[in-house]
């Protein structure tokens, strides 16, 4: 390893661990207005948690815990229209208003209790609760369970 590569690293080690907190995780867009929240900004809205299993997740029963997509939508005083949730890799789906119900999907932050890593499909996943309602169970919600969020859009 060159002599830079280990001052850059141990550098990094070195950074507060809310130093990341503070990182911009999420976009959200709403008409002319555009406001960027942190890990913390999401934390400190209400959250919900479910045990649920998942095509893309290995080991059975996994623990999603995030903030309720009722509660996200509201914190932006939207009740209907679409919301357009885009992925790092720019992959975009769109997610009805009317989705975002109590016991419904939540923007998970956390799997199992860990924060999730972009390789581990976060550090945002919009989750629906399959387990707990079979209806959840189809193409259409599993199409919207969008990993690696990054931004939302909400349509006037």
């Amino acid at each position: 390893m060159s002599f830079l590569k280990s001052i850059l690293m141990v550098s990094a080690l070195c950074l507060p661990v809310t130093a990341f907190a503070q990182e911009v995780v999420l976009t959200v867009n709403q008409g002319e207005k555009s406001v960027t929240l942190t890990m913390d900004d999401l934390k400190s809205m209400p959250f919900d948690e479910f045990e649920t299993t998942t095509q893309w997740t290995q080991g059975g029963m996994q623990v999603f815990k995030g903030v309720s997509l009722k509660d996200f939508v509201a914190h932006f005083d939207v009740t209907e229209g679409m919301m357009n949730a885009t992925a790092i890799n720019d992959y975009t789906v769109e997610i009805p208003v009317s989705d975002a119900v109590e016991n419904g999907p939540i923007i998970a932050y956390a799997l199992n209790g860990q924060a999730m890593s972009v390789r581990e499909n976060g550090p945002l996943w919009v989750i629906y609760p399959f387990d707990q309602n079979t209806a959840y169970q189809s193409e259409i919600y599993y199409s919207r369970s969008i990993w690696q969020l990054d931004r939302v859009t909400f349509d006037e």
